[in-house]
């Protein structure tokens, strides 16, 4: 298929060949470095809201009631992140896709340091915990205006027969901002022994700051999407929000289930664990961040050639076999790390995260499809954000209380397989379904020789 759609007039002239390889390269590099950096922000987060933030902000005689509180509070990053995919994918379908990635950078880095800085209850009171929840709400909205922004971009330089590959680019953010925080944090609970869970935590969000300059010199460098440019531009729509509600809600409810389900596998692992390995099980803490590293490490090496395999054999598909293997991975995942042998507790993270990579490889384009260009980064946004807090923002709390009720950890593992059964049945919904089905146009970049 041409870039162009038959009667599509608004595909941007062909560039040089050399010139054009050359940016989409650009364009890949900025959005794989500066989504790691957004993600180490997040994930940075996520551990030490599991590991520590549950005694520092929500002190108690009832320990589970405050490690419910720490979860709570990233759940609600999860919660922000649809309402910053909305006004981002608003003015970044207005303005252009690279202009809100700036600001996004800057949000999410900015709230980060601030949490460095914070008091903690025994200093601040009430006022702590509040103060936790706020900026854990920018970083949220930060977030939610990143992946569509990314993800748009990435899609819209890319060539056709590449645009799997490209667009893994920005998803190969998140298993390298993890790994990047795993190790940040190992090393200051290295380097900082027992005052790792008083004050050590604090350097990892400090740092974010060198981050956030490195991050906001390198998207300032990249061009916007020629296809904004060229045609978005020009017609921009009032209220693309409003535009995916009236024209494509089922697009919508289908994406958003898709896109989430994946994040229960995956926070189940990097998130849920750090608490349940180390309080039901007995791992110690720095075992289960050397697991989430090996995890990512993984997600990161076979992202993108999960993505060259659905240029080939189609993203749909992909979608379809990665979703039946995570709802069988679900089921082995709490036998074998229950067993507290450490080997088998990599493994058992391994086997359960893999399938997702197969999902996540397809997710940019498959999601992209389903939107046109002129609301792209709103519908991809809100798809995935929405699906985000239906995946892994309630999964750990949702595994908290399984657990607290029944005491048996393979009912997880029921409750995460069940999820990929519905998963499953709106991926089929979603066979030879696009924009293009809709009556309106998918626009892609324009076609270029590819030479990579």
């Amino acid at each position: 298929m041409s870039a162009a759609i038959e009667g599509d007039t608004t595909t941007p002239p062909r560039e040089a060949t050399g010139d054009r390889n050359k940016e989409i390269r650009r364009v890949a590099a900025a959005t794989f470095i500066g989504t790691t950096l957004e993600w180490y922000d997040f994930y940075l987060y996520a551990a030490c809201a599991a590991l520590v933030f549950g005694p520092l902000f929500f002190p108690g005689a009832d320990p589970l009631a405050g490690q419910l509180g720490a979860l709570a509070t990233f759940a609600v990053g999860f919660v922000a992140r649809p309402l910053g995919g909305a006004v981002a994918g608003h003015f970044g379908d207005r303005w252009g896709r690279k202009r809100m990635l700036v600001i996004t950078l800057m949000v999410m880095g900015l709230s980060t340091v601030a949490v460095g800085v914070l008091p903690t209850y025994d200093s601040a009171g009430a006022l702590a915990p509040i103060l936790l929840v706020v900026l854990r709400i920018l970083q949220g909205l930060a977030m939610g205006g990143e992946w569509g922004g990314a993800v748009s971009m990435a899609v819209e330089h890319a060539p056709p027969h590449r645009r799997a590959f490209y667009a893994s680019a920005p998803m190969m953010g998140s298993p390298a901002g993890l790994i990047l925080a795993n190790v940040v944090l190992l090393g200051l609970v290295a380097a900082t022994g027992e005052s790792f869970t008083t004050w050590g935590w604090r350097l990892g969000f400090l740092s974010s700051i060198v981050l956030v300059a490195l991050g906001f010199y390198i998207r300032r460098q990249v061009s916007e999407s020629p296809l904004f440019d060229n045609h978005v531009a020009a017609e921009p729509e009032r209220i693309p929000l409003v535009q995916i509600i009236r024209r494509h809600p089922g697009a919508l409810i289908k994406t958003l289930v898709v896109a989430g389900v994946p994040g229960i596998s995956t926070y189940m692992v990097l998130t849920y664990t750090l608490t349940y390995g180390t309080t039901v099980v007995d791992y110690s803490r720095q075992s289960l961040l050397v697991v989430g590293i090996a995890v990512c490490a993984v997600q990161l090496v076979l992202l993108p050639l999960a993505a060259r395999i659905g240029d080939r054999s189609g993203t749909h598909r992909l979608v379809l076999v990665g979703t039946v293997l995570q709802g069988l991975a679900a089921l082995l995942f709490f036998p074998l790390f229950d067993t507290g042998n450490f080997p088998l507790a990599v493994l058992a993270s391994i086997v359960a995260v893999i399938p997702t990579v197969l999902s996540y490889a397809a997710l940019p384009t498959v999601l992209s499809d389903q939107f046109p260009a002129k609301v792209r980064y709103t519908g991809i946004s809100m798809a995935y954000q929405l699906g985000a807090i239906v995946g892994g923002g309630i999964a750990p709390i949702i595994a908290t209380a399984i657990f607290a009720a029944t005491g048996v950890s393979f009912l997880i593992g029921m409750y995460m397989a069940a999820a990929n059964v519905i998963a499953l049945a709106f991926a089929f919904l979603l066979r030879g379904r696009s924009a293009r089905s809709t009556g309106t146009p998918v626009q892609h970049a324009v076609p270029v020789p590819d030479t990579a």
